[in-house]
C-alpha cells in the first residue's frame, strides 16, 4: 500500500487525459491511466515517466463489469481510489442527416454511461471512507449544442445531468463531484476526430476551430484548472471565456441561442453519407494549405500530446 492518494483517470492515454494524469504525478499522487487501447497506452506510460511512475490499464469505460474490475483490482493491489476522473470522450462531426443510431449509441455509451460506470464503481468505498473526488469532463456541447455534433451534445447534456446532480446528491457525505465544462482545446482532438457527411468539408471548418488561439484554450493550462477544481471538491469549473459567454447567454437568451445555433447550421456543409473517417484522412481529402497552415498549432498538440493521426483505433 502507498501513502500517496490513489487517482484514476479513465480515457488518459492521450489528449487532455494524459495531461491531467501528468499533472496529478506532479502533485504526487499514485497514478493509474485506462483506456481501451494498450498499445496507447505503453506510449503514454512512457510520455509520463519524467513526471513519476504510473500504472496501465486496459479497460473500455462503456463495460459496466470491467470498470467495476478496474476499480476493484486497483484497490485491492493499491489501496482506495481517492480521485476518479473520466475524460474517455469522442468527437462526431457531421450534419444531422448523416449520423445513425450507431453514431448516438456509441457517443452515450462512452461520454454518458462512461462516466456513470466510473462513479458507480468508486461510490461505495468512497462513501464509506467519506473521502473522495470524482470529476467528470463533459463540455460546452453539453451545456449549448452546437450544430453538426449532435451525438456528441446529446451525451455531454447527459453527462453534465449526471454529474450535476451527482454533486447535490452527495451533499454532505464527504465525497464531492465536479462537472467539468471545457471549451474547445488544442489537444489534436481533430485529428482523431470521426467526420461524416462531407467529410473534408466538415474537417476545414472544425479543424481550425479546435487549433487556433481564442478559439481553443491550451490543454495543459485546462489540465491544471480541472486539477485544481476537482481536488478542492469544485461542484462545476467553466474553462474558457467563450464557453463561460455561451453558457450566460444560453441561461438568459435560450430560444435565441437556438436560433443563433440554426443560423451558424445553415453556413455549415451538407451531406448526408454516414461514411465515417477520422480527420487525418479528411485532411488528406481536403489537401488544403491554408487548413494545415490554421491547424499548426493543433497539430503540433498532437505529436507532444500522443494524439498523432494514424494511430489504431478499436
Amino acid at each position: 500500500m502507498t501513502s500517496q492518494p490513489i487517482a484514476l483517470v479513465v480515457g488518459a492515454s492521450r489528449g487532455l487525459g494524459l495531461l491531467i494524469a501528468r499533472e496529478l504525478l506532479d502533485r504526487d499522487h499514485q497514478v493509474f491511466i485506462a483506456a481501451r487501447d494498450a498499445e496507447e497506452l505503453a506510449s503514454a506510460q512512457q510520455l509520463l515517466a519524467s513526471h513519476g511512475s504510473v500504472a496501465t490499464r486496459v479497460c473500455d469505460v462503456r463495460d459496466a463489469d470491467a470498470v467495476a474490475a478496474l476499480v476493484a483490482g486497483i484497490e485491492a493491489e493499491a489501496g482506495p481510489v481517492e480521485v476518479a476522473i473520466t475524460v474517455a470522450g469522442i468527437i462526431q462531426v457531421g450534419p444531422a442527416e448523416a449520423m445513425t443510431l450507431d453514431h448516438f449509441a456509441h457517443a452515450i455509451d462512452t461520454m454518458l454511461w462512461g462516466p456513470i460506470h466510473v462513479a458507480t464503481a468508486v461510490l461505495p468505498s468512497m462513501r464509506s471512507r467519506r473521502s473522495g473526488r470524482i470529476g467528470t469532463v463533459t463540455s460546452v456541447g453539453g451545456m449549448v449544442s452546437p450544430p453538426h455534433l449532435l451525438p456528441y451534445a446529446t451525451a455531454k447534456f447527459g453527462a453534465v445531468g449526471f454529474s450535476d446532480g451527482l454533486a447535490a446528491e452527495l451533499t454532505g457525505t464527504g465525497v464531492t463531484a465536479t462537472t467539468i465544462v471545457p471549451g474547445l482545446m488544442r489537444t489534436g482532438s481533430h485529428e482523431r476526430a470521426l467526420f461524416s457527411g462531407d467529410a473534408a468539408a466538415e474537417y476545414a471548418w472544425f479543424a481550425p476551430s479546435a487549433s487556433l488561439p481564442g478559439l481553443s484554450m491550451g490543454a495543459e493550462r485546462a489540465a491544471r484548472r480541472i486539477v485544481s477544481a476537482v481536488l478542492a471538491g469544485r461542484p462545476m469549473v467553466i474553462l474558457t471565456p467563450l464557453a463561460q459567454i455561451g453558457v450566460r447567454v444560453r441561461g438568459l437568451v435560450p430560444g435565441l441561442t437556438t436560433r443563433a445555433m440554426g443560423i451558424a447550421s445553415l453556413l455549415l456543409p451538407r451531406g448526408s453519407s454516414s461514411e465515417t473517417v477520422e480527420g487525418h484522412v479528411a485532411a488528406r481529402r481536403l489537401n488544403s494549405p491554408v487548413v494545415a497552415a490554421l491547424t499548426v498549432l493543433g497539430s503540433r498538440a498532437a505529436r507532444r500530446f500522443n494524439t498523432r493521426a494514424g494511430l489504431r483505433r478499436r
